[in-house]
């Protein structure tokens, strides 16, 4: 039978919910959770945690290019004008005949200039398409590997979580950290931080012998996030500063903190 500490210790918890245990060791898991109330609400917010983080690293694909490279050819509108010829004047027969030469080439190489035109600006937009692609396609790459490495921090055996609770400034907030001292990695889950003016930012510290240790500004754009690991620290705390962060904190308003082991 699996107790607690074993299952805690060997990230069993991860891999249960990632599916990678047989079907003995699942209904192990199961009989743990339905009995160890403790257990069973570190799950919880484990599997939510897991949620939240497939829910930001869905992707929405960009916009296809619509519009096709060539527009079908365009048969000219314009008909040559027939010359009336007067058979005893032949001066004015070759005459009329240069005058629709004149005009068919006059029309033809109008057309041709319009679709020159046409081709040109299309092959504009679809260069400018190919490059939003391309940085679309660098951006999610980038996000991907982020959001490899949070998951990383979070499922690894040595990560211990620690929970943020509100105080009477901000009762109903509640913040969940990730603190891996083997790795020096700290990745926190902001998804039940009350939202903030445009103004004002939550920012971290870290207390080390009484002296509090920036550990960044807390992003308004995502819900689970890596802060700065500060060697030594005794607490992690948060509290509201001016928007773009402070050079100390302001003790008063302090919205949450926890002792670490």
């Amino acid at each position: 039978m699996m107790d607690k500490k074993m299952i805690l210790d060997n990230g069993l918890l991860e891999q249960y919910l990632l599916g990678e245990l047989n079907a003995t060791e699942c209904e192990q898991i199961e009989q743990a959770l339905a009995s160890d109330a403790e257990l069973k609400s570190h799950f919880d917010q484990l599997e939510e945690d897991f949620e939240s983080l497939g829910l930001e690293n869905a992707i929405t694909p960009p916009a296809s290019v619509k519009s096709q490279l060539l527009d079908q050819i365009k048969s000219a509108s314009n008909s040559p004008k027939v010359v009336a010829l007067q058979q005893n004047k032949r001066s004015k027969f070759y005459l009329g005949v240069a005058a629709s030469i004149a005009a068919l080439l006059l029309v033809g190489s109008f057309w041709m200039y319009n679709q020159l035109n046409s081709v040109q600006e299309q092959l504009q937009t679809v260069e400018t398409n190919n490059s939003e692609l391309n940085s679309t396609i660098e951006n999610l790459n980038k996000e991907l590997e982020s959001n490899k490495t949070l998951y990383a921090a979070i499922v690894h055996p040595d990560t211990e979580q620690y929970i943020l609770k509100g105080n009477t400034q901000m009762p109903d907030g509640k913040v969940v950290s990730y603190v891996n001292h083997n790795t020096k990695s700290v990745v926190i889950n902001t998804e039940r931080l009350p939202k903030l003016d445009d103004e004002h930012d939550y920012q971290m510290w870290a207390d080390v012998e009484g002296e509090m240790i920036n550990m960044g500004v807390i992003s308004k754009d995502t819900n689970l996030m890596a802060m700065s690991y500060i060697d030594h620290a005794e607490s992690l705390n948060i509290t509201i500063e001016p928007a773009g962060g402070n050079d100390h904190p302001t003790v008063e308003r302090l919205v949450t903190n926890v002792y670490l082991d």
